[in-house]
């Protein structure tokens, strides 16, 4: 039985907010003003803090590697929005070249598409983790149901396909808001987002991808790639294939290590 969910400071801040604004409006209904201005005020942080991917204000988000694997010299490629059937086998072929290990966020329609490929991931000794089933754009406006139905789907797709249950979940483009922290704790789940982020489905250009990702590059980052929707290069390839080699060759020469995710810390 897992420990009960125990919200952060900001999440009871809030609530404590809204039950002091109603208390408010009814003891002394002249005050109502007042009471809704605390009211948005304590929204536009609470809006702000879901549209920061590495806060903590909103629950636990790993976004840097633990002690441990810094003392090794680990850091952690992980790669969205795959399985891709013309990407992913080529990302894998690459890292497997180096014999590099990665963490694939993969989304839950597009497994049931390339279950094949998903069971490919983890026979080459990666991990498959939930980046959600539909991927929705609109993520971060999902209630508790919808949001917790969402992630439910694609958890038990990828427990199916691969034979793995995820035990991590990073949103998409990384927005959430504050009813993610249980809807995470009620299935088992831990989100992550990273150190450094390329935004790679958006540019195409692989130099700059890359020194997006190896600016002082340090032990214990948490690297994010596409392999779906990944931006075109001018010669129209996908941009994580022309920036893998290059990054692996990095790491290599600063003697770091590219493993899977940690198991999460109960």
């Amino acid at each position: 039985m897992p420990p009960p969910w125990k919200p952060t400071f900001a999440i009871k801040a809030t609530l404590a907010v809204h039950a002091a604004a109603a208390i408010t409006c009814l003891v002394v209904p002249s005050l109502w003003p007042w009471a809704l201005g605390v009211l948005v005020v304590n929204h536009a942080i609470i809006t702000t803090a879901g549209l920061l991917p590495r806060t903590t204000l909103l629950g636990p988000n790993l976004n840097h590697l633990p002690d441990d694997a810094v003392a090794r010299r680990e850091i952690a490629l992980t790669i969205d929005d795959g399985p891709d059937p013309d990407v992913t086998p080529r990302v894998l072929d690459l890292l497997d070249a180096a014999n590099a290990k990665a963490t694939f966020f993969c989304i839950g329609w597009r497994a049931r598409e390339n279950p094949a490929l998903c069971r490919e991931i983890v026979a080459r000794g990666h991990r498959v983790e939930n980046h959600g089933d539909a991927h929705s754009k609109v993520f971060a406006f999902f209630g508790p149901g919808r949001m917790k139905a969402d992630i439910a789907a694609a958890q038990a797709s990828f427990s199916q396909i691969t034979g793995q249950t995820p035990r991590y979940f990073r949103a998409t483009a990384g927005l959430r808001n504050p009813f993610l922290d249980a809807v995470l704790h009620a299935l088992g789940l831990r989100l992550v987002s990273w150190t450094r982020r390329p935004y790679d489905t958006r540019c195409g250009e692989p130099d700059t991808v890359l020194q997006r990702l190896t600016i002082n590059l340090a032990p214990g980052d948490i690297l994010l790639l596409h392999d779906g929707h990944a931006a075109r290069t001018p010669d129209g390839q996908p941009v994580i294939l022309a920036v893998l080699p290059r990054l692996l060759a990095t790491l290599r020469e600063n003697h770091l290590n590219p493993v899977t995710l940690p198991d999460p810390t109960p």
